[in-house]
């Protein structure tokens, strides 16, 4: 996708052709939570049914680079699709037999285990643990003495003794209660009822997975006909794309917890903690659990070797193991292989894991991230669905332009700063000025216009512009080069696309010493400000765009122009003016005027208007501008710059300062010989 102004979102919607009905109040937000409550029940009541459905469709994904690689090899269709289902079926029931034959295995050394746990303890106990416990109780009878009630008084001498209690002198009956034997049916039925659930969802997972396999196109072209139909062509090649990162994606994520179980395995064997297969296998699979996963998957591995060992170097070595190995999978490893982020916030990680676990259980927990994964990418791709990556995905809600506009709104000038140093870690200055800033500038013009801030607020507003441009005074109008190596990949943020674009900041830009002496005084280019309320800070800008590029310049207010004021302005050495307007409301007429005052002022300079909006209906209609008077339009910073650094090389070489003679106050600029008028 190219970068640019294409990227960002249209900030105002085009207005529709139909008057929807008039809404009571609550209706837009009734109708949305009751479409919810009622997903959200059908998921719970839902869940036997659901859950070997998702955990097929998620095996679909993870099989379906296999079932392609063996249709390359010449075998057919189904023979494919069977042959790829026998072997993850081969796969699931070896490494349950694996596990079930280690778990019977620590069954049978279970006593042993116990009285390890327990000399241990009793080591603690009559270590320093007992003697913590011993000074605990020596404080506590201390405190119970010091609070100790003071002795009863002895009962009076006519009072009677108290008879003693008689127990009952007869002894309990013991009645045992016997059940009888058991018959094999029933001995059979105790022994497999536990395993009959999970082989039935089992099979259905392995059924729908083939139909699945089988029927993948069909299942395509009907999820297009639901979503997309009204543009085939633009609907199937945003699913294709999301099916092919979802095998991709899934098919990484299942061989990076395989390989992380694997080395855990391998390491608990050499450690010599018993059942090491099990545990990795239990460990790739927690860490499918987001965050959490891999630390609780090393609880059980802890406990079982302080039973196992009489010291503790064995749980040490355990702990050490987790410790090394899952912040060099999470921190170094997933980066290089998928950039370190699943594509979903935190938050919704952390959010999806609660709300899935407490739908379908353990087994909602083991899937809410590629679950939720999947939610992200319809919305990326589904324009109906975008609300699920505003919710779950990891970027940002806002585009550039809008977080910029709304931190200004907020008086935060710091993360308006922050975010200004993210976009420029890959664009130039010229490219933020114009794609970030004066699109927010355009923003807060047209609030101002429809009398949404007030003036209190803009003055902030104001305030934060001019902070920002002196912030930004020493950095260098250039396209930052890619961070390159291991180092760049690790460090890299995963934000939006930022708006900008890698061509050069500005095109043939001449050295400062080039240029003529005449464009290198302080005023050679008069910034003059519209009448705007945010204008002059779209003149701080190019001014400052300017002055990195060797030209003298100036910032103007409106009021210098005015018909009162211009008489005065300070007009000595200008060759250009460039005249900044964010918005032209209404009829331009008052900006022919300006240009005609300039013009009457400055007879000898040319004129550049800069009506930053690029789709302003002046800047497309030649009869329009031509009315102006103006000798050149721009739509962006960028060709401001790049205007008067032209100019400025097609004047002729200028008589030097010390030798120009002194002109009056009001006296024209001379024009230099061969100069353009």
């Amino acid at each position: 996708m190219a970068r640019g102004s294409g990227l960002q979102k249209t900030l105002v919607p085009a207005v529709p052709t139909r008057i929807p009905a008039a809404e009571t109040p609550g209706q837009g937000l009734a109708t949305p939570l009751i479409i919810g409550a009622i997903l959200v029940a059908g998921l719970y009541l839902g869940r036997e049914i659901l859950i070997p459905i998702a955990i097929a469709v998620l095996l679909s994904f993870v099989l379906g680079p296999l079932v392609n690689l063996l249709r390359k090899l010449r075998i057919g269709r189904m023979a494919a699709i069977v042959l790829a289902v026998l072997t993850c079926l081969g796969i699931v029931a070896s490494l349950a037999g694996i596990i079930g034959m280690q778990a019977a295995e620590l069954g049978t050394g279970l006593p042993r285990y116990q009285r390890t746990i327990e000399r241990k303890l009793d080591t603690l106990k009559s270590g320093v643990l007992g003697d913590l416990a011993g000074y605990v109780r020596s404080i506590g009878r201390h405190i119970q003495q010091a609070g100790a009630m003071p002795e009863e008084k002895a009962p009076p001498a006519d009072a009677k003794p108290a008879e003693p209690r008689v127990q009952n002198p007869e002894k309990p009956v013991l009645v045992e209660v016997r059940s009888p034997d058991l018959t094999p049916l029933q001995l059979a039925e105790r022994v497999l009822a536990p395993a009959i659930g999970p082989l039935a969802t089992t099979g259905i997972v392995f059924v729908v997975l083939i139909f699945i396999l089988a029927q993948r196109e069909d299942l395509r072209d009907r999820l297009i006909r639901l979503v997309g139909s009204s543009d085939l062509h633009r609907t199937t090649v945003a699913m294709d794309d999301a099916a092919r990162r979802l095998s991709r994606f899934f098919v990484m994520q299942l061989a990076l917890n395989a390989s992380f179980g694997l080395a855990i395995g391998i390491g608990l064997w050499l450690i010599g903690v018993p059942g090491p297969i099990m545990w990795g296998i239990f460990a790739g699979l927690m860490r499918f659990v987001p965050y959490i996963g891999a630390f609780l998957a090393g609880l059980l591995p802890l406990a079982l070797a302080a039973a196992v060992d009489p010291g503790w170097n064995m749980v040490l070595a355990t702990a050490i193991l987790f410790l090394v190995l899952e912040p060099l999978v999470g921190h170094v490893i997933e980066p290089l292989l998928y950039g370190h982020s699943t594509g979903l916030s935190p938050f919704a990680v952390l959010v999806s894991a609660l709300v899935w676990t407490w739908l379908w259980g353990p087994v909602g927990l083991l899937l809410s991230t590629p679950l939720t994964v999947c939610l992200v990418v319809l919305g990326r791709h589904v324009e109906k669905l975008e609300f699920l990556d505003v919710l779950f995905g990891d970027q940002p809600a806002l585009t550039p332009v809008e977080n910029f506009y709304q931190r200004l709104l907020a008086d935060d000038p710091d993360e308006a700063q922050e975010l200004a140093e993210t976009i420029l870690s890959t664009c130039s200055l010229s490219s933020y000025y114009d794609e970030v800033v004066l699109k927010g500038l355009q923003l807060a013009a047209s609030d101002a216009r429809r009398g949404v801030l007030t003036e209190e607020r803009l003055e902030r507003i104001r305030t934060a512009i001019d902070e920002l441009v002196t912030d930004l005074a020493d950095r260098e109008d250039e396209t930052p080069a890619e961070q390159p190596g291991l180092a760049g990949r690790l460090l890299a943020r995963r934000d939006a696309e930022l708006p900008c674009d890698a061509t050069p900041a500005v095109r043939d830009a001449p050295s400062p010493e080039a240029l003529p002496a005449a464009w290198r005084q302080k005023g050679a280019v008069l910034c003059v400000a519209g009448r705007g309320p945010l204008d002059e800070a779209a003149s701080s800008m190019l001014a400052q765009l300017l002055e990195k590029r060797g030209i003298g310049t100036r910032v103007v207010p409106f009021d210098a122009v005015s018909r009162s004021q211009i008489h005065s302005l300070d007009a000595q050495g200008t060759r250009m003016v460039c005249v900044s307007y964010l918005e032209i409301s209404g009829s331009p007429a008052h900006l022919r005027y300006l240009v005609q005052r300039i013009r009457r002022r400055l007879p000898d300079a040319q004129i550049l208007v800069g009506l930053w909006p690029a789709d302003d209906a002046l800047l497309a209609d030649s009869e329009a501008r031509a009315s102006l008077g103006a000798d050149a339009y721009v739509s962006s910073l960028r060709q401001g710059v790049e205007a008067c650094l032209e100019a400025a090389g097609q004047e002729a070489a200028p008589v030097p300062a010390a030798e120009e003679p002194r002109r009056p106050e009001n006296t024209p600029n001379p024009v230099p010989a061969g100069a353009p008028a």
